[in-house]
């Protein structure tokens, strides 16, 4: 049986904040969760310049201490105000939550001279932090939709163009040889992804004119496959935007940034009471 008592009312309006995007002090909220996201990623970037780590070291650290503690903070308010705390360990912005704000405890745990490199890849996790950006876009939920309708059409795309570089890379090692670059198959495969995909490194070239055909020919191939992904994704998103705001007796019914006290799930009508997922009360 779900357990669809609802939360108690300071949880409610903790998650009101937290959670949701629809009201004044939610709106603050990802304000300045999203200000405080951008500093620390500048934080991780000047920190990596020798030079100024070197003369702001002790600013830069307290800086990050400080927004290192409002994350771990707003770490545990999401989990305190949602029902069932593990949907939103193991979801994605979980996770992300999670690795962009351990790495400092982290590098004073695992102290030492002998970890001080993984010391330092651990505090570049931080950069995580940029990935929860993408809860602030309009658009994030409706891309991830058409990316997941996607997925069949880019998964077989994607093995007809290896099949191609298989094929087009045996070709050109029979045709070039090691004189040219071309040593082994794999190596002649290599050339021929950096080619289709218009990359170009330069660092293998074809000198016969056989060669140098075939080469124009996947240079060629290479711009229209650039294309078909995208156009596949982008029919998915324009039918995903479509059927998002549905007609119901001849009215626009649209979906707001509501999160399930219960489940977390997103994406409820504007005139919902109930989740759609679990039935609880919203």
């Amino acid at each position: 049986m779900k357990d669809n008592k609802p939360l108690p009312k300071w949880k409610n309006k903790l998650h009101e904040v937290i959670y949701e995007a629809d009201t004044p002090s939610g709106k603050l909220f990802d304000i300045l969760l999203f200000i405080l996201i951008i500093i620390s990623v500048i934080l991780v970037m000047l920190e990596s310049i020798d030079d100024f780590d070197e003369h702001y070291h002790k600013t830069l650290l307290t800086l990050e201490w400080i927004v290192t503690i409002f994350f771990t903070l707003e770490y545990i308010a999401r989990l305190i105000s949602i029902k069932k705390p593990l949907k939103y360990v193991f979801s994605f912005y979980g996770v992300i939550d999670f690795l962009s704000t351990i790495p400092l405890y982290l590098s004073y745990i695992l102290a030492g001279s002998q970890v001080l490199l993984a010391v330092r890849a651990f505090r570049l996790l931080r950069i995580f932090r940029i990935l929860k950006l993408v809860k602030f876009m309009g658009e994030a939920s409706q891309l991830q939709s058409a990316l997941k309708a996607s997925r069949a059409k880019i998964a077989v795309f994607i093995y007809v163009v290896l099949i191609l570089s298989v094929i087009m890379g045996t070709i050109m090692y029979i045709v070039e040889g090691d004189d040219s670059g071309f040593t082994s198959i794999p190596k002649s495969i290599y050339w021929t992804i950096v080619t289709l995909t218009t990359v170009g490194y330069g660092d293998i070239a074809p000198q016969s004119n056989l060669g140098q055909f075939l080469a124009t020919v996947i240079m060629i191939l290479g711009y229209g496959i650039i294309a078909v992904p995208t156009g596949i994704v982008t029919a998915e998103f324009a039918r995903n935007k479509k059927s998002d705001d549905e007609e119901d007796d001849g009215f626009m019914v649209h979906v707001n940034t509501q999160a399930c006290p219960s489940c977390s799930v997103e994406g409820h009508r504007d005139d919902a009471t109930h989740c759609f997922n679990c039935g609880h009360p919203l």
